[in-house]
């Protein structure tokens, strides 16, 4: 496993993205639809998550595996998935909650290969 992105739900995108380019210099990296913008974190391979969707969890690392499908089938017993396996645009994502019921994303680029 490896972080990819912190993930940070936000009210208003538009605002928000505002917020983190001006006031925090953060760069734009790419953005999918009307609802999700990933943003480059100065000396840093990971990048910020921001999205106006699932405002209901909290902010979290999201973890790349080389298969979503495999590592839910591998631990579905043992850990608690609120979010099953679904497509996205660069391939694979679900969510689990940890022990203290933080949420962890997980994701694969399976459509990227």
């Amino acid at each position: 496993m490896k972080l990819v992105f912190l993930y940070h739900p936000v009210k208003n995108l538009k605002e928000s993205l505002t917020f983190y380019r001006e006031t925090l210099g953060f760069e734009e990296a790419w953005r999918e639809g009307n609802h999700t913008v990933a943003l480059t974190l100065p000396h840093s391979d990971v990048r910020l998550l921001i999205e106006d969707e699932e405002l209901e969890l909290s902010a979290g690392g999201v973890f790349l595996v080389d298969s979503v499908d495999t590592f839910y089938k591998e631990n579905k017993e043992r850990l608690e998935f609120i979010k099953e396996p679904v497509d996205i645009p660069p391939g694979r994502y679900a969510i689990y909650k940890d022990n203290s019921d933080n949420y962890l994303r997980i994701i694969d680029f399976t459509n990227e290969k």
